[in-house]
């Protein structure tokens, strides 16, 4: 109990420093952003937060404005009709196309994920956590795993996240399941470390 309230009170505590912090950055990157395409700053988009209810993830938009596949809410949705939307839900490539020049910088950096900011604000995220997958990559996992995953707020970074050996599903479920059977706030500290060593050392290279 005492890790939940603890790991709740830096997550406002921190969220808010960043946002103060990057202000003035992130008011920068928008102003690319849009004077690139004169299209929308913010790219939302629905993913399955705690409890598994539905909420909208916030990020700097890297990608041109083009109809998008469905990524809503399935409740009503028949398994068959859930496997079908999930075939023609495909994860972003970096040599994609649709990317634009900013948005290339801002996805070879992660910085086009400095708005979740506002999502650990709200509640609807952590700094760290599983993460959030959209509504039809239910289909993904089995339903017992699919309802373990959402007993906590997803995060912007986690243990599965900072491994660059997750291709595998398998291997990622391993990595979360280490958050979700204890997530202690010493390894909540110890996951924000690791990620701002991970940042530096990019940023280095």
């Amino acid at each position: 109990m005492i890790d939940k309230i603890l790991i709740r009170f830096a997550d406002i505590l921190l969220s808010l420093l960043g946002l103060v912090v990057l202000f003035i950055p992130m008011v920068i990157i928008g102003l690319f952003i849009w004077f690139e395409d004169h299209g929308p700053i913010f790219f939302r988009q629905a993913r399955v937060g705690k409890c598994a209810k539905i909420f909208k993830i916030y990020k700097f938009r890297s990608m041109r404005m083009e109809p998008q596949t469905y990524q809503g809410a399935v409740t009503t949705l028949t398994r068959e009709e859930m496997l079908a939307a999930r075939a023609h839900f495909k994860t972003t490539r970096d040599n994609d196309p649709r990317i634009t020049k900013m948005g290339k910088l801002l996805r070879a950096s992660h910085l086009d994920e400095m708005p979740q900011l506002l999502n650990v604000l709200q509640g609807t995220m952590s700094l760290v956590g599983v993460r959030p997958d959209t509504p039809v990559q239910e289909v993904d996992y089995s339903p017992e795993y699919w309802q373990r995953r959402h007993q906590l707020r997803p995060g912007i970074t986690g243990l599965a996240q900072l491994k660059s050996d997750t291709a595998t599903l398998e291997r990622r479920t391993e990595l979360e399941l280490l958050w979700l059977d204890k997530p202690s706030f010493v390894i909540y500290i110890k996951t924000l470390a690791l990620t701002l060593l991970k940042v530096l050392k990019r940023t280095g290279n």
